[in-house]
């Protein structure tokens, strides 16, 4: 097992990370509204309280990644998936440490196993 592996699939799961955020956010279904919507003048936009969509919907190939990111989680057991999707969310390792009630270095070393549960899973092609 190479660096290289591992490399690629943190960045994979980093990737999958930043996709998840892109998605829209979910909403209680079965309510509608049946208005139409309101034409608002410039300054009235200016006033209003909605704040304009700043980040772009994922692109579908994203959410096909993603998607087969999440497959992968499936092999690990439950800490090593939230392990795994803390450190690709980007949180520092005192953080995962403390979550996780262990010494940074052990975070470590305990993400790394997760990878090479990963890894190896890949390379059998499972």
């Amino acid at each position: 097992m190479s660096d290289l592996d591992t490399n690629i699939l943190a960045d994979r799961l980093a990737e999958a990370a930043r996709t998840a955020h892109r998605l829209p956010p979910v909403r209680v279904q079965g309510y509608f509204n049946v208005w139409p919507p309101f034409v608002r003048t410039e300054f009235e936009r200016m006033a209003c309280d909605e704040a304009p969509m700043k980040r772009f919907p994922p692109a579908p190939k994203e959410i096909d990644r993603m998607l087969e990111v999440m497959q992968w989680m499936q092999w690990l057991e439950v800490e090593e998936r939230k392990l795994l999707w803390m450190r690709a969310d980007r949180y520092s390792w005192r953080e995962i440490a403390k979550r996780f009630a262990c010494v940074e270095r052990t975070a470590q070393r305990h993400w790394v196993s997760a990878m090479e549960v990963l890894i190896r899973n890949l390379h059998e092609g499972k």
